[in-house]
């Protein structure tokens, strides 16, 4: 594959009506993807000091019930606990519950609190607050984004005030998994019942820090909770949150040391602080990924062979390096990578243009497809995407112009609506997650409507057994549907950049995108004093 010297990809994309195939796209950008860490240093925890946060939005909402994109997140995981929490390795562990056990035929499930849990202001946690709160995240009228992703659950009682029974309407192998989701926090009864707006400007939570000050487009401030259920942690004395709306300042402040982590950082902005003295670059691969969904209830894409022929077309290590400037991994069609659990290392896909042509002739288009494809303007990514596939399709007799559109008029009239569109994807926690969300048939999501009932009934059966065998093997045969059947192609996986200065200690990128554990996290003696 050849590189054009000198064309970065703003030119690219300004020009690449001039280019004749994927042969001649400027795949160069992978120089910045250089192995770096995925967490600070180690060593032993140092108490005290003040961590200063940079995100890259404002934290609009507060009540951990609602909360949306992973500023809030970070800032309700701080202020509040779940009954469970996830690790990095994506497995839960135990956050307000210290364990639990489950019926044999997984549809009972039984949580124990740990001994004596105290809110933020010292008022006792119990069992009512967990099943109060629970009862509100699936009480549709609250539209928690909860609902939907905490599992199928038909009811939660207390046994007694340290013991909450969960009842699934269906053998349920995930649920420890799926408490641990960012808006399945216990907030007191008296709120779950019916006082939200308490949570608007104030927090009441069991979370390892507690609220200072709360001004949303410029700064959140949380102090240690004297209150929290292990002593030990947090190591930080307190944390500011700072909103830094745009990313050259945001990696500026880093680099000069006004702040001291950044929770995110842009592909665009990644080498510049890899260079920087004091800055250590942090990069975990993910599950995140694009996606082009295809509606296999239509015509062309109804047809399988035109749908395996435009995913001969995609050249995968050319789509990263263009796209994610080469800090990603290929995808080959389904959404489970190396990332996940039940992971199937599949055929890889290559380019085979020859067989693209015969597919589509046998499909009925011997002398090729004219297409439209649908881009939302954000991220800017799905455009890029677009235009790759579009130049790489070409050879394989593809016609496909790229039609991008503002995210509100994507939303409204494109997505689950649309023929031939662009998607973008955080990770989930778990493979039935992400099956569940977006390609099963009762999908939340089900854009491409592939309505497959062999995948359905693989991952229903992967869902209600606990034996790892079984899991692994279900989960595999969904893949390898999702592989040969491409009801979407998935070309590009995002790995998740951040980065710190060299004296934050502890601090673990997640692979989930939307879990930050600051409670392990500390500052060395060099790091800058601050009181809270």
């Amino acid at each position: 594959m050849c590189a054009m010297k000198g064309l970065n990809r703003r030119q690219f994309i300004a020009s690449s009506t001039a280019l004749t195939g994927a042969a001649m796209i400027p795949w160069s950008f992978s120089a910045h993807a250089a192995q770096v860490a995925s967490a600070t240093p180690g060593g032993t925890p140092r108490k005290g000091g003040v961590l200063r946060i940079s995100v890259d939005q404002a934290v609009s909402v507060l009540n951990p019930h609602q909360v949306r994109v992973n500023p809030e997140y970070l800032v309700a995981e701080l202020l509040y606990s779940g009954l469970t929490r996830l690790t990095q390795e994506m497995k839960a562990e135990a956050d307000l519950a210290q364990s639990w056990q489950a019926s044999v035929d997984l549809k009972q499930w039984t949580f124990t609190l740990r001994p004596n849990l105290k809110f933020s202001d010292g008022s006792a946690l119990t069992s009512a607050d967990v099943v109060a709160s629970l009862q509100a995240l699936l009480d549709p009228k609250n539209a928690s984004p909860a609902l939907h992703n905490i599992g199928p659950i038909k009811a939660v009682s207390a046994k007694d005030s340290n013991t909450v029974l969960i009842e699934t309407d269906a053998p349920y192998a995930d649920l420890p998994v799926m408490l641990a989701y960012p808006d399945a926090k216990i907030i007191p009864a008296s709120i779950a019942q019916g006082q939200f707006d308490k949570l608007s400007k104030a927090s009441l939570g069991a979370g390892p820090f507690q609220l200072v000050s709360y001004d949303p487009e410029r700064k959140i401030v949380v102090a240690r909770n004297p209150h929290y259920y292990d002593p030990a942690r947090p190591y930080l004395d307190g944390v500011e949150v700072v909103v830094y709306p745009d990313g050259i300042a945001e990696s500026s402040a880093l680099i000069s040391g006004d702040t001291d982590l950044m929770l995110s950082a842009q592909s665009s902005e990644f080498a510049r602080l890899a260079k920087s003295s004091g800055v250590l670059p942090l990069r975990v691969a993910s599950g995140q990924f694009l996606n082009v969904n295809m509606g296999c209830d239509q015509k062309p894409f109804n047809d399988e062979r035109v749908r395996q022929a435009l995913a001969l077309c995609v050249d995968r290590q050319a789509s990263v390096d263009f796209v994610a400037d080469g800090l990603g991994s290929p995808g080959n069609d389904t959404p489970i990578n190396a990332a996940y659990p039940y992971f199937a290392n599949l055929a890889k896909k290559a380019v085979d243009y020859s067989k693209a042509k015969a597919l589509l002739a046998e499909a009925g288009y011997p002398n090729g497809l004219d297409l439209t494809l649908i881009a939302s303007d954000k991220p800017a990514t799905r455009t890029q995407l677009g235009i790759a596939l579009r130049e790489m399709a070409k050879q394989g007799g593809f016609r496909i112009e790229v039609q991008t559109m503002a995210h509100s008029t994507y939303l409204d009239q494109v997505w689950k609506k649309g023929n031939f569109y662009v998607g973008f994807y955080n990770m989930q926690p778990t493979p039935d997650a992400v099956f569940s969300l977006l390609y099963t048939s009762t999908a939340s999501w089900n854009e491409t409507r592939w309505n497959n009932a062999e995948f359905d009934a693989a991952v229903s059966a992967a869902r209600e057994t606990n034996d790892e065998a079984q899991r692994t093997s279900l989960y595999g045969k969904a893949q390898q549907l999702m592989h040969d059947g491409v009801p979407s192609l998935i070309p590009t996986f995002f790995d998740l950049l951040a980065a710190s200065r060299d004296y934050v200690g502890g601090y673990h990128l997640h692979p989930r995108g939307a879990v930050f554990r600051l409670d392990h996290t500390w500052l060395t003696d060099k790091a800058p004093k601050r009181a809270v």
